[in-house]
């Protein structure tokens, strides 16, 4: 018979023992469950996406990653505000154009998803599509349709002179004639116009002609929204810092304004204008007179002043078939656009049924 004292103690380790078994097991059943949960929550803040358009289903970085060969140089096919742009080539089959946005392109996801959000939703036939966006962490995607013929910039400039990247260069481009000129003007004008006259407007602040590209039928199509903001119909959106490229900013910015303005964008695009017909980049420096150089928008409004407008057409053009009345009324249109003093400047609405009496 086992003595009372010896079997209290065996009897209270049995107990400790099996109390220790069980909190073992509880112990790890929760720990599973945490790590569950927090698993689920890293998928969700980490690894996060949209879509704006049916052609593409809700998509994750690493297909991506695959999509652009772990984004390889040689598939770059722009450099655009705020980051690099990529030709990839989605599992289903779908090419797009993925921008890989530079860190500090926006300060905070909420601030990310809402301009993204707002941007997704904007449908125009001389607007690139939005097709949604992917995060991981701090590295941020959108995804775009893919616009075949590049930009505007690539066909109006020899790129292949100036120093430019091996993929601006690639490919063979012949001199745009003047009807397929006007038509992209067209195109542009008819976007910045949508924008502008939305219920709350959108002012793009950076228009110029590495943000315009072309389809395969030419047609224009305004990229790089990722300097535009929206603005209350009847104020200025006012910012911290002067967006815009130098060539293309109107003189108010020179002075200190820090708003943006539709009226901004009416100058860039007259700029585009003057660069679309003569072959000129506005950033260059241009001969106007014996020892003095100038910028593009001071050299044709003296050449305008002298009515000899189809000296400033682009020498690499033919000249066949163009009309002296229409080049003039051209020109008119792009120093309306112009103006130094921005409350003399056209609204698009007004610009765009300007150009629609040019008889191209």
């Amino acid at each position: 018979m086992i003595d009372p004292t010896l079997q209290a103690v065996l009897s209270s380790g049995a107990s400790f023992l099996l109390v220790t078994v069980l909190f073992a097991i509880v112990f790890s059943l929760c720990s599973r469950a945490l790590a569950n949960h927090n698993s689920s929550l890293s998928s969700i803040t980490i690894d996060e996406s949209a879509y704006f358009d049916p052609s593409l289903s809700r998509i994750s970085m690493s297909e991506l990653v695959i999509a652009t060969r772990n984004f390889a140089s040689d598939g770059i096919i722009g450099d655009g505000s705020f980051g690099l742009v990529y030709k990839a080539r989605l599992s289903n089959g779908v090419t797009v154009a993925v921008k890989k946005l530079s860190e500090d392109a926006f300060q905070g996801l909420r601030e990310f998803k809402a301009e993204m959000e707002t941007l997704g939703n904007i449908r125009h036939g001389n607007l690139v599509k939005m097709l949604g966006y992917c995060v991981s962490g701090a590295d941020r995607m959108l995804i775009y349709e893919f616009i075949e013929k590049g930009c505007l910039d690539q066909w109006l400039h020899d790129t292949s002179t100036e120093g430019a990247p091996a993929w601006s260069s690639s490919m063979v481009r012949e001199p745009l004639g003047w009807e397929t000129r006007i038509k992209i003007i067209k195109g542009v004008a008819n976007g910045l116009s949508f924008l502008h006259t939305l219920d709350k407007p959108i002012v793009h602040r950076d228009i110029k002609s590495s943000n315009v590209l072309l389809d395969s039928e030419f047609e224009a199509h305004i990229a790089d929204f990722g300097l535009a903001r929206r603005m209350d119909e009847w104020h200025s959106h006012v910012s911290t810092q002067v967006a815009g490229t130098m060539g293309y900013m109107p003189p108010e910015y020179k002075d200190g304004v820090m708003a943006a303005t539709v009226k901004a964008d009416v100058y860039s695009f007259g700029i585009l204008m003057l660069e679309v017909a003569t072959g000129r980049r506005p950033s260059w420096p241009i001969k106007i007179e014996e020892g003095k150089e100038g910028g593009l928008i001071e050299w044709a409004r003296r050449i305008v002043a002298k009515e000899r407008q189809l000296q400033m057409i682009d020498a690499s053009m033919s000249k066949e078939g163009l009309r002296e009345a229409e080049v003039r009324e051209y020109f008119r249109i792009a120093c309306l656009c112009t103006n130094d003093t921005s409350r003399d400047r056209p609204y698009m609405g007004e610009v765009v049924k300007l150009l629609n009496q040019l008889s191209t």
